[in-house]
């Protein structure tokens, strides 16, 4: 019996064709028309972290790394990166691989791989000696000319200073209205004699109460010595247990840090916006039960320092990231730092916050960036053997199925227009990246989608062998060759499925695009491929069996086809039989 597929094969087409109008109607709304590639098609960087030893002395633990990758993963998706391959490697080794990425961008994003610390700032200057100016021409002084003057060595950056605090950035409580940045007194800084400058600036001694910490006058005149070098910097050991001297990521500010009064594991979140009726950008800081507590004793503590002296900076693998001011306690476990800030800034303070702590520290082992011009080579021997591989299968289709090769040309056509629109759209949505594995995946599945086809045009060549009409033989052999597609597919979509739990890193590109490919020749199948067939069925070319429409009785072995006489079959009229005349002989 004709089902509702027999009788209206039409429906499902339009269908089919609704949905590739959709898929190209959101690809033009978002203005997405390419697929992200990865990182061997595109190039990219790979950064390989080694873990330090604890601070005990004890060796770093597997669940420590993999809880450093997990982070360092959640950092670089945070930065809106795509596709980071991130893997453990031996006991204390992490690879990170990131497509399209820029060395110096990567580096400064993966690169902080130290405790996340809050330190109470005692003083800051300018990062680098002011330059000596030129000197003035020689020549003969008037009479009246006074001496020239002899410039200071440097010039010293009061903490009240604007330099100080970033674009006025402040904490603020989450439980009231923001406090403004109070405007600071100027203070009287403390300056070095140019005739005793430190040759290598000393590493601070350990304190006891890190809130009652008091630079003493070495610590001082260390810290004048010190400048934002290289040097001075290697030199420096983030312990939290001491005073710290540090750069803010320009180098162009040094702070003497007090010891760490909080940790980056007394956080629990740390989010950017733009508060309800707001039009400026903060960072939105929520920290646990006991780092609440700390974060009120240590504001506390430090609002009571007075204006110009009250700023509380956030450091990260000892590179000072934010230094904002407070000006008042600030209880509940919840604050704002606010400021002048870019949705960008914002952004990156927010998951330095968030993303910063992580067990154990990490040394940069190498960085290396990855040229797409191999890629390229291999991509474009690829895209060739894909398209022998498709040749080769369209020239057997045409010379074994005759005319029911253009089905085959255009079902893979639609699966191939299907599939590169697919793949774009989910590049968009969730950050797929097409690798040269993926599309090994692609170029697999046209032997899937063509294995399909044979079974289902095999089984309706033998409904016909078998003696029923072309049209019968359509439902019949499709009702019997779609379970054999379906199970053939299952498997190939289960092995798909288990690759991509299991494997790691590129192939988990192969396997996720074999099992799309599956899918989309399912949907192929039953809803053009079929269809198709029935209407072509329907039409004299295919069904009274011309001879290069494949259905042909001598193509199919057979003298006739059911319920069609073939014309050189024909019987010849007989002849009426005559009597003779006279009767029997």
């Amino acid at each position: 019996m004709a089902t509702t597929t027999t009788s209206r094969p039409g429906r499902l087409l339009i269908v089919l064709g609704v949905i590739v109008v959709l898929l190209f109607g959101i690809m033009g709304l978002t203005k997405t028309w390419k697929p992200k590639l990865g990182l061997d098609l595109r190039g990219g960087t790979t950064i390989t972290l080694t873990a330090n030893s604890l601070a005990g002395g004890g060796s770093v633990t597997a669940d420590q790394l993999n809880e450093a990758k997990n982070i360092i993963s959640q950092r670089v998706n945070g930065a809106g990166v795509a596709e980071a391959d991130i893997t453990t490697s031996g006991a204390n080794h992490i690879n990170v691989a990131v497509p399209g990425a820029t060395q110096d961008a990567l580096v400064k994003q993966i690169g902080q791989t130290a405790l996340l610390y809050f330190r109470i700032v005692y003083d800051a200057q300018a990062g680098a000696p002011a330059p000596t100016p030129a000197p003035t021409p020689t020549g003969t002084p008037k009479p009246s000319a006074k001496p020239t003057t002899t410039p200071k060595p440097s010039t010293t950056v009061k903490p009240s200073t604007p330099a100080n605090t970033p674009n006025g950035r402040a904490w603020s409580s989450a439980l009231g209205n923001a406090t403004p940045t109070p405007t600071p007194k100027p203070s009287t800084p403390a300056t070095a004699k140019p005739s005793t400058p430190a040759a290598t600036p000393a590493t601070p001694a350990a304190t006891g109460d890190p809130l009652k910490y008091t630079p003493d006058a070495a610590t001082q005149a260390a810290f004048a010595a010190f400048q934002c070098t290289d040097k001075d910097i290697a030199a420096q050991t983030d312990d939290p247990n001491k005073p710290l001297f540090s750069c803010d990521r320009q180098r162009t500010t040094k702070y003497l840090l007090g010891p760490a009064i909080m940790k980056g594991t007394d956080l629990s979140d740390a989010t950017a916006g733009i508060p309800q009726g707001g039009f400026q950008w903060q960072v939105n800081l929520k920290f646990t039960g006991e780092g609440g507590d700390n974060f009120l004793d240590a504001t506390t503590a430090i609002s009571q320092r007075g204006e110009g002296q009250n700023q509380f900076a956030i450091v990260l693998d000892g590179v000072t990231i934010s230094a904002p001011s407070v000006a008042q306690p600030i209880p509940g476990g919840q604050a704002q730092i606010t400021g002048t800030f870019t949705e960008a800034e914002a952004r990156d303070l927010a998951n330095v916050l968030k993303y910063g702590a992580l067990p154990v520290s990490f040394d940069i082992s190498s960085v290396e960036t990855v040229s797409p011009q191999l890629g390229g080579d291999q991509l474009s021997a690829g895209i060739w053997a894909g398209l022998i591989g498709l040749a080769l299968v369209v020239i057997f289709s045409f010379l074994y199925y005759r005319g029911l090769g253009i089905v085959v040309v255009a079902s893979l056509a639609i699966a191939g227009i299907l599939t590169g629109a697919t793949v774009i759209l989910l590049g968009k949505a969730i950050g797929f990246t097409l690798s040269l594995a993926g599309i090994a995946g692609l170029i697999v599945a046209v032997g899937i989608t063509a294995d399909s086809f044979i079974i289902y045009f095999e089984r309706l060549r033998d409904e016909v062998r078998e003696g029923r009409s072309l049209r019968s033989s359509v439902e019949t052999g499709w009702a019997r060759a779609k379970h054999t597609i379906i199970a053939a597919d299952s498997i190939s979509l289960l092995a798909a499925v288990v690759l991509y739990v299991l494997a790691i890193g590129s192939v988990k590109g192969f396997a996720f695009t074999l099992g799309l490919t599956t899918l989309i020749d399912l949907l192929i199948v039953f809803m053009f491929t079929k269809p198709l067939v029935t209407l072509l069925a329907r039409t004299d070319f295919f069904g009274h069996g011309h001879k290069l429409s494949g259905l042909d009785p001598e193509h199919l072995g057979v003298e006739r086809l059911p319920g069609q006489m073939k014309p050189t079959a024909r019987p010849r009229k007989t002849p009426p039989t005559r009597k003779p005349v006279g009767g029997e002989v």
